[in-house]
This record gives structure tokens, sequence and C-alpha cells, in this order.
């Protein structure tokens, strides 16, 4: 093929022993570690992803509350993920949370005290205060320290390059394809192993949290290797999102404000939480039921613009003016965070889903690791608040161990590995195709937003499945291709239909609702279901359903 040989003649490679793709905290946390232990390390990634905006992460301290411990915080672990989480993944996630935030503490992460003592709070889900946090944000606080590490431990950075598909030697990993847009390069990474830490399913929905440069691609990077993806029919809604004014939509209201005196209030002014949930109302109610009551009172009439109202007026004014970044983008948008009251309603935000890893963030694809919302089986139906922030500072760091360790010698039949990978991306669309690839993007993120959003039934499902293959299919065809940047981006889009296929799919195949997952036709939890949907790729290109139990 022209293109491929054309690349094949101009691409820039090079190799490394670990190649970490994603510079959130999980990649950050990956290189650094698999450096640290003595191996060559590159860092890949276009954009921080999501990490900038965690605010606070989950770690049995005990010191807000002293009845908290690594074992409760493990209970709520497993009773916030309706019982499907992973019972390794959470023992590794809770005995090693305290351990990674005084990493952070030791490089010199500001968060937030009192005295020599953390502060925390206390976030939907979590029966005691135990998140720390800065007042700005712990990911914002936590990136740039965590970068200058790396960077003087001589981590090689690859800045501003675009993932597109790993290498595979045989049925082994063996780098990464790489694209760098501000110079048009293409630049083949060979590597001894592998870390995905790109983040969950980007804006695969049409209403999300989700920054621009996250795009399902750990998900379909690891797919088309052959990592089966689990429980990808869970995905959770951040149940407070602001949507008016423009300059806020998208705005993610903190939960933990509802536990220091915030209510939610529908039409007729009623606390409805109480309703759903007696004697707590918004206390102690993990992220997906409470998107699940908010979307009911929306779609049941007693919503106010689409939302509920989300009122912190009695909250106290210095408890309010600790949340510095939202107060400011607040007042930004001419609003006043100590008078706020604001319509909110879920939007999608995060995948408990994502590639098999077991208690060593390994996938069954020999050199390839995952970590971060890459990865899946920890948080089962649904993750408590908090956990974002500490799956990735936890699993980051063990994925960078466990892929030093595992790192082989880079073979020498590369060059075919990337004539291959190369061979399967010139197939997707021609030069001047009728087909726009932002419509085609807009069109799958419709499809699964009407058949995969917070409710879904078998009717709903199918029909997106079908608009799906569809409009892969129209991708793989007829989609505009006139330069190099165009061929990555069809790719990507094929890649959405393929990550949003998994989703619909497990959805169909899960009769049950449980957790994030709810069946307007299977509205009753069975506990015959209480196993994952494992979604493996066919030869043919197709996908294969399997039922797993939980371990």
């Amino acid at each position: 093929m022209p293109w491929t040989r054309a690349v094949l003649d101009r691409a820039q490679p090079m190799a490394t022993d670990v190649l970490v793709l994603g510079a959130g905290m999980a990649g950050l946390r990956a290189a650094a570690k698999a450096r640290r232990l003595g191996r060559r390390v590159a860092l890949a990634y276009e954009g921080r992803g999501a990490s900038p905006f965690i605010i606070g992460c989950n770690a049995p301290f005990a010191h807000a509350d002293p009845a908290d411990t690594v074992e409760r915080y493990a209970q709520d672990v497993a009773t916030g993920g309706y019982d499907l989480s992973d019972a390794g993944l959470v023992r590794t996630l809770t005995r090693h949370a305290v351990r990674g935030v005084l990493e952070l503490a030791a490089l010199g992460v500001p968060i937030a005290r009192d005295g020599e003592r953390f502060m925390q709070r206390q976030l939907s889900g979590n029966g005691y205060p135990r998140s720390v946090y800065h007042p700005e944000g712990l990911g914002a606080q936590a990136l740039p320290v965590l970068a200058s590490r790396i960077r003087e431990s001589g981590v090689q950075i690859l800045s501003g390059h675009t993932a597109a598909r790993l290498l595979m030697a045989g049925e082994r990993v063996c780098g990464a394809l790489l694209f760098e847009r501000r110079t048009s390069t293409w630049r083949p990474v060979y590597a001894g192993a592998v870390v995905l830490a790109l983040g969950g399913l980007g804006r695969l929905y049409a209403d999300s949290t989700y920054p621009g440069d996250v795009a399902a691609t750990s998900y379909a990077m690891g797919y088309h290797a052959g990592a089966p993806l689990v429980d990808m029919e869970f995905v959770q809604f951040e149940p407070l999102c602001t949507f008016a004014p423009a300059e806020l939509k998208g705005l993610e209201l903190p939960t933990s404000m509802l536990v220091e005196g915030a209510w939610l209030v529908n039409r007729e002014g009623e606390r409805f939480m109480f309703r759903h949930n007696p004697g707590s109302g918004e206390g102690r109610v993990e992220k997906a039921r409470l998107s699940l009551c908010i979307q009911q009172e929306i779609d049941e009439g007693r919503g106010v613009d689409g939302g509920v109202i989300y009122d912190a007026t009695r909250v106290p004014p210095a408890i309010v003016e600790g949340y510095v970044r939202h107060c400011r983008r607040l007042r930004k948008a001419g609003l006043d965070p100590l008078k706020l009251q604001i319509p909110v309603r879920p939007a999608a935000h995060s995948q408990m889903g994502g590639l098999w890893i077991d208690e060593r963030a390994a996938t069954p694809v020999p050199g390839l690791y995952a970590a971060g919302e890459a990865a899946g089986g920890l948080h089962g139906a649904s993750r408590i608040a908090g956990n974002g922030g500490a799956d990735a500072l936890v699993f980051g760091d063990i994925a960078g161990a466990s892929a030093a360790e595992g790192a082989t010698t880079v073979r020498a039949d590369t060059r075919a590995a990337l004539n291959d990978t190369l061979g399967a991306m010139a197939a997707v669309g021609r030069p001047r195709g009728a087909l726009d690839i932002e419509d085609a993007k807009a069109a799958i993120r419709l499809a699964i937003s009407r058949g995969a959003g917070l409710y879904r039934d078998a009717a709903g499902l199918r029909t997106a499945l079908a608009e799906l293959e569809s409009l892969a299919g129209r991708i793989a065809a007829d989609a505009r291709v006139d330069d190099d940047a165009d061929r990555l981006d069809a790719t990507a889009a094929l890649d959405m239909t393929h990550v949003a296929r998994a989703v619909a799919a497990a959805a169909l195949a899960r009769t049950e609702s449980r957790g994030a997952h709810q069946r307007r036709d299977h509205p009753l939890t069975d506990p015959a279901w209480r196993g994952h949907v494992v979604v493996r790729k066919l030869p043919d290109g197709g996908l294969e359903i399997d039922r797993q139990p939980v371990r």
C-alpha cells in the first residue's frame, strides 16, 4: 500500500524498556516507579486527561474519625460496587492507599492538614470522612510535582503524541504507534512492556464531564491486542453537573457538600432524596444511586429546567470558600457561591469497567499493563466517590513496578509489527470520502447516549448496536481521509464504535439492574447475575460476550 510504504520510509522509531501511555496521575506514577527500578522509560501523552480535576483521594488514615480502618474502607468499596468488585483488587487498593498518599506528601505535594494530621472529607458512598484533599484540587497540585520528578529522573517525555495502536509481536505487545500532530510525524516506540493509562470512556457520550483528550483509547488499544474488557455496562454518571449558563456547562459540584449542608430539591421545593433514601436523604448514598434518583425526578416531571436544584445556601461560608476552584469558576460566571441555587443533572463521568487486570495491574496479554480508569474489575457496578484518585495513585505505582519487572528485550521483528498495524489503519476511509469524521463521532455519541444512558432496555440497546454497526461500516468504507491526521481521526472514530458496541452489548447481556446499570425491562437485581460480563474481540472483527465469576 503506498501510504503504508510512505509511513515506513519516514517514521521516526525509538526503543525503550517501558513505554507509559498517559500523563495523568496513573501514568506519572507508573513512569516514576519503572524508572526508579532502573528501567529506561518513555512517557507519551496528548494531554493530562481527567487527573487535573481530581479533588481528593480516599485513604483510611482515620484522622477525621478514629473509627475508620482499612477493613471498613474495603467494606465500603465492596458495598458500593454492589458485590461485583474483585476482592484481590479491593484488598490491594485499600492496603496501599495510605502509603500512596504519604509518598505524595514526601514529594512535596501540598495536602490540607490540621497540624500533623490530614484533613479528610466524607464523600458519597463512604461511611467515614477519608478523602484527603487540597482546596485547589489534589490532582492539580500533584501533577506538576510528579511531572517534575520524572523529568529529573531521566524519563523520556513525548508530549503532544497521540497513541494510535499497540504493536504486536505474535501474542506479545512490543510497543505502540504514536502520532505527533504538530509535525505530522509517525513515531513507533518499541518497548519491552507497555502501561496503558489513557483514562476512560472520554467523550463517547453526548453529555460528558470528560476533557477532550480522553477518547476511550486505552479500551480500544487493549481490545485490538486481545485483552478482555470487563464490566463495560457500568457507566457512572456524575450526578451534580451544571448545564447552564454556558460557561458553567459540565462543572461537577461536590457531593461532599451534600454532607456539609447542601440540599437537593425538586420543582415542588421537596428534598426528594428523603423519599428515595429514608433517614439519610442526600447523605450516605453512592453516586450511581444519586444519579438515578435525580433522573427519576426529572423524568417524572418534577425537574426544574431539565434538572433539580442544588441549594448550597445553608452550608457555612467557611466551608464553601474551602472549595477554592469551584468558587473561582462560579464567581467568574457571575454567581455567588454563598447563595448558590442552581439546576444540576447527571452527565457521563466514569467507567467502572475496562481492561481486566490482576493485582499486579497486568492484563492477560503478555507485556501489557493498565492502571487508573483504563483498568477494570476494582469498582464493580459503581465507584464510590474519592476512589478514582485512590485507584490511579495505587495501581499506577503497581503497574510501573510490574512493567519494570516484566519487560523483555525488544524483538528484532518489530518492523513487521509496524507494517501489520499500518496495513489495518490504511484500510480505514478513503481520500475525498463522503463521510465527515466529526459528523460520524457525533452520530456515535447520539446512538450510545440514547441506547445506553442512565436507563436502558433491550429495544434501545439493540437499536444502538445496529446503528453502531452501520456507522462502523460507513467509517471504514467512506470516511474522508485526506492526510495523516485524518487517518488517525478516522481510526479513532472507528475505535469509538468498537468501545460503544462493547458497552451496549454488555448492557444487553446483563438482564438485571445493578448499580450504574439500570434496565427498565429488568428493574430488579438478580443474585444469579453476581458475576462479570466480559467482552473479547473475535478474529473476524466481531465481539464475543462471556460471563465470568467474581474473583
